[in-house]
């Protein structure tokens, strides 16, 4: 099982720093329940994302990999993060969130992404990011 075909890309505007290059969207009732499960690690590298919109929360179950995760309002500003969501757990609930980011593990680290930052989520090239 694989993730859709990457076609955007998630930047945290208040850092400056990329998020994900290769941003795939859970946008069905299928892919957001499915989200990354039976995903193996070599198929989500550094660099990817898989975006759930809507959504207040996630789970790991039937996944092998830790991920980090980052949970968006409206928005698209960061109400929750988590960092290292080991598998088979089942992360917290937000009302506030709208939708959730899920990276590699060790992404939200060295971008310094934290509670009131803001991300920009856009589909299409990563060259401009920032620029709107």
């Amino acid at each position: 099982m694989s993730i859709p075909n990457p076609t955007g890309y998630a930047f945290n505007r208040t850092r400056r720093a990329y998020l994900a290059t290769h941003l795939s969207i859970a946008g069905t009732h299928w892919t957001r329940l499915r989200g990354l499960m039976g995903v193996k690690e070599a198929r989500f590298p550094a660099g990817a994302g898989l975006w759930i919109v809507p959504c207040h929360g996630v789970h790991t179950l039937a996944m092998n990999f830790p991920i980090d995760v980052i949970y968006l309002d409206a928005n698209k500003f960061v109400v929750h993060v988590q960092k290292n969501l080991k598998p088979w757990r089942m992360a917290r609930v937000s009302l506030r969130a709208a939708s959730v980011l899920e990276l590699p593990t060790d992404t939200l680290q060295p971008s310094g992404t934290i509670i009131g930052d803001e991300i920009e989520i856009a589909f299409g090239s990563p060259q401009e990011a920032g620029t709107a």
